[in-house]
């Protein structure tokens, strides 16, 4: 095989692992326990403008450094109508370590136990933090990260307050897809 050959397999390789991990253009509804064991199913925030679904943890440090940004964004936009659910998919945390980690950080939004990362696999989210806006019809109008830099002093992008309030001016999201960044989910294997 010579190196154009090979180079070309390579890429082509590349461009299919990265078709594989696209988000569905649809989520399907799920239910799942939070850290008190309450089930909580997608449909039941079928009222809400929409719902933005994090997957979070607590020992991440690349999520940690969002705590105080995620409790601002539920903060502000709760009154709106959009309802906000962290989803904990990490194999090593259980729900006590996520149950003290949200009272010590004052989340005041749900917390879900993906305990078998099923919710992650059909998601395709694959680190934490990472965000899914979802509709009322289930739809994915916006996949991605928060803002664009871990460091709050480099933010240049707000990608989800955007996100958000061209979908309260009722206007389609201008970037339904941005990069998230952080550490992987620790999956069950």
């Amino acid at each position: 095989m010579d190196r154009n050959t090979f180079f070309a397999a390579m890429l082509s390789l590349v461009i299919s692992a990265a078709s594989f991990a696209e988000a569905p253009a649809k989520a399907e509804n799920f239910t799942l326990p939070d850290y008190n064991g309450v089930k909580h199913s997608l449909t039941d925030y079928k009222d809400a403008k929409v719902v933005v679904i994090m997957f979070i943890a607590t020992q991440c440090p690349v999520s940690n450094a969002y705590n105080m940004r995620m409790v601002s964004l539920y903060n502000d936009y709760k009154s709106k109508n959009i309802v906000f659910v962290g989803v904990n998919a990490n194999k090593q945390e259980d729900v006590d370590e996520i149950k003290q980690h949200a009272a010590d950080h004052g989340f005041e939004f749900t917390i879900l136990k993906d305990d078998k990362n099923i919710i992650a696999d059909k998601f395709s989210a694959t680190v934490t933090p990472e965000i899914y806006v979802i509709n009322s019809s289930l739809e994915i109008l916006y996949h991605g990260r928060i803002d664009d830099s871990r460091r709050e002093s480099s933010i240049a992008s707000q990608d989800l307050r955007k996100a958000l309030d061209e979908i309260l001016a009722g206007k389609p999201v201008s970037v339904p897809e941005t990069k998230a960044f952080g550490c992987t989910i620790k999956k069950v294997e």
